[in-house]
């Protein structure tokens, strides 16, 4: 795209508030590709081709150009997640200012790139409720999640207003407000069409009630980040102030490297601290982070509400198969629970969290689905094979070649080996599981789900690899 095409409104507001040096190269940058970045999941992937990491995340990697990864097995595994650089910043704040056990709400949370490298980044014993207000975008963060295969992490589909008025506090709410997109220019031509000045006034006043909505849920002493991918002072700086403003947030300094070049408040007379990523100064998009502390004495330990009434309780309390438990490994540290014909496993210290948001929440997900019960059956569920949770050694196994992956994902049938053993089988690729088939004998039902399956008809001429 030419940086010619933008609307006049934009290049002006820009040239006000970069000076005409600056502008020029923000100019060029505009008119450059955008980087591609990729972040692996430190528990299935070792390695990544990419030659350069991304300054502020150890585990992400710039890429020399963006293969198909639609045709990578390992990225349906959850090895890797493909991601704009600029928003890893998001982990590498929760890695410098949350160091013990923490509830968080990641509250605007499509499509899940943002979740997973949160779910990375907390200290252990963590838990993280991952929300989308819109049901389709929902449904796709649910799937990411599912192939990034953490257990202490809950998928909802609810409104802020529920969050605030729940009783269930949180002791970091993370914020990624929708906005003008105006740093997604160069990527999405889309954004540019729909961006205008009055766009931006009105994605200030519905952040802050998005903030509004949700405050009374962050813990006294609690940690919120808020961040855009637009440049603007409207929806960055004036909301950080309003913030300070309206609730007494303090605002929150993050140590930085020198050589990332990441800018900073641009408002004069302001005291908020903003962390701005500009394509000219950073290999990524655009990108704002502010970060406030919620003042009062912090609350230490648990704080979640018994449910009371209102909605309808699930069918946790009915009779899970054994064979669930001897999927998992470390069956005595999990919590069991049956929801509709699914059965889940969550950490045990987090069921009394879980069964809370059951009541409060239209939860999508929660822990692990272990399995779904038909008749007498329990069919091994999607999310066991790519979870950290499955036993390996209770299922079969049978790697498949590059080809057969392929045909799995897109789920066609598969011949296996003579020497697999009939029933539930787990197959894999480069030893990363990709889901479960019945093997029959003479061929393999393949349960890969239908709504993720490849649709695409192009056959790659040559397997790209991105990480091992």
């Amino acid at each position: 795209m030419s940086a010619m095409n933008l609307p006049d409104d934009f290049t002006r507001q820009m040239y006000a508030l970069l000076g005409e040096n600056e502008y020029k190269a923000f100019m060029e940058a505009l008119d450059e590709n955008a980087p591609v970045s990729v972040r692996l999941n430190k528990w299935k992937a070792g390695t990544c081709s990419g030659s350069r990491r991304v300054a502020w995340c150890d585990h992400a990697y710039y890429l020399g150009e963006r293969p198909s990864f639609t045709f990578d097995p390992l990225f349906h595994a959850g090895c890797y997640y493909v991601q704009e650089a600029s928003s890893m910043f998001v982990g590498y704040v929760i890695r410098q200012l949350v160091s013990r056990p923490s509830l968080v709400l990641d509250l605007c949370a499509a499509p899940g790139g943002k979740t997973t490298d949160v779910l990375d980044a907390l200290p252990e014993g963590s838990f993280l409720v991952s929300n989308e207000v819109i049901k389709s975008r929902a449904r796709v963060l649910s799937e990411n999640v599912t192939k990034w295969g953490a257990a202490n992490v809950a998928v909802t589909n609810s409104s802020p207003e529920d969050f605030g008025g729940s009783g269930i506090m949180f002791d970091v709410v993370i914020v990624d407000a929708p906005c003008s997109g105006e740093g997604m220019f160069r990527k999405d031509a889309a954004s540019v069409a729909e961006w205008s000045p009055a766009s931006a006034d009105y994605c200030s006043g519905r952040q802050k009630k998005i903030i509004a909505d949700v405050w009374d849920c962050l813990k006294p002493g609690g940690l919120l980040i808020y961040s855009t991918c637009t440049y603007n002072i409207k929806e960055n700086e004036d909301v950080a102030d309003w913030m300070a403003e309206e609730f007494g947030a303090e605002p929150v300094e993050i140590s930085v490297g020198p050589d990332w070049n990441i800018g900073g408040n641009l408002k004069p007379g302001s005291a908020a601290n903003v962390y701005r990523f500009m394509p000219h100064r950073t290999k990524g998009e655009g990108f704002t982070l502010s970060a406030v502390r919620k003042t009062g004495e912090p609350v230490s330990g648990g704080s979640v509400r018994v449910p009371g009434k209102g909605r309808k309780r699930d069918s946790g309390s009915r009779a899970v198969p054994g064979m669930a438990r001897d999927w998992c490994v470390a069956p005595e540290r999990l919590d069991f629970f049956v929801s509709g014909n699914s059965v889940y496993a969550i950490g045990r210290e987090h069921a009394p969290l879980a069964a809370a948001l059951r009541e409060k929440f239209n939860v999508l997900q929660q822990g692990i689905c272990v399995g779904e019960q038909k008749g007498r059956d329990l069919i091994p569920a999607q999310s066991l094979a790519l979870s950290r949770l499955i036993d390996r050694n209770a299922f079969a196994c049978a790697e498949l070649d590059y080809d057969d992956a392929v045909r799995y994902l897109r789920k066609e049938g598969l011949v296996l080996d003579d020497g697999v053993p009939g029933g539930f089988v787990l197959v894999t690729f480069e030893g990363k599981p990709l889901g479960f088939v019945k093997h029959l004998g003479t061929r393999a039902n393949n349960l890969y789900p239908a709504e993720w399956k490849i649709k695409s008809g192009f056959v790659p001429s040559e397997y790209v690899r991105v990480c091992r």
